[in-house]
């Protein structure tokens, strides 16, 4: 659009000016136009999304560990599309911003494991390190720049007693997308796979090298419920069934 309008402003000034300086304005002008694709996420997961999905405009997602609406989200574009779904975070207040700036879906703050239970909740001046793994957040404040806020105690659920209270009879998921800082395979566990089977599965993953994949606990769980990989960004791994 804005080239366009700079298409029409070089026309308007070709009245003006000679003709070979208004070509040389044309071309610089067309050679600009923009082919980028805007993305949320860290990595651009929902463009593979998007193109598994055929690009369709309705879905229904559930994001663990959403962490916040719009930055590092693997479901805003598709929110933007016309699908919903479901956000979880179990960081205190997460949900604020995502009742105001996604009203459609449901925003749960809720911490999930594989079990009830209470476990300490770390929270970093990075929020998207939040974790209840104390493995990594004490790696976290031993190797990276950011720094331990606080220890929260937070009760948890299980993904199967979140969905089975805010999944409507008949509601088809297509994907979940899970990001909660080492507690993946936790919150994988939790789920009754037997009601709740998406076609998709988004999870980080530390296996860089996608030849090791299948040394991957969560490679291993996922294989055994007929998920296969089929992409991957730097961090995290696409499953289908």
């Amino acid at each position: 659009m804005i080239n366009q309008i700079k298409l029409k402003l070089a026309k308007f000034l070709s009245l003006f000016i000679p003709q070979g300086i208004y070509e040389q304005l044309k071309l610089r002008f067309e050679a600009k136009e923009d082919y980028s694709q805007l993305y949320y996420s860290q990595e651009g997961e929902e463009i593979v999304l998007r193109r598994f999905f055929n690009y369709k405009n309705t879905g229904f997602f559930v994001d663990v560990g959403a962490h916040h609406p719009m930055r590092f989200s693997n479901t805003y574009m598709l929110y933007k599309m016309g699908w919903r779904g479901i956000n979880l975070d179990a960081t205190p207040g997460s949900m604020v911003l995502f009742n105001k700036l996604r009203k459609e879906d449901t925003n749960i703050e809720a911490g999930v494991s594989d079990k009830n239970e209470i476990l300490n909740f770390y929270t970093f001046n990075e929020p998207a390190l939040n974790t209840f793994n104390e493995e990594k957040a004490n790696q976290i404040i031993k190797d990276s720049p950011y720094n331990l806020i606080q220890k929260h105690e937070i009760k948890t659920t299980t993904l199967s007693d979140i969905l089975s209270k805010h999944i409507k009879i008949g509601v088809q998921i297509d994907f979940f997308t899970i990001d909660v800082e080492g507690y993946d395979l936790k919150v994988l566990k939790s789920n009754d796979w037997n009601k709740f089977k998406p076609k998709v599965i988004v999870v980080e993953s530390n296996f860089i090298d996608i030849n090791s994949l299948n040394s991957d606990e969560i490679f291993v769980y996922l294989k055994a419920l007929g998920y296969a990989p089929f992409a991957k960004t730097f961090k995290s791994v696409f499953y289908s069934c």
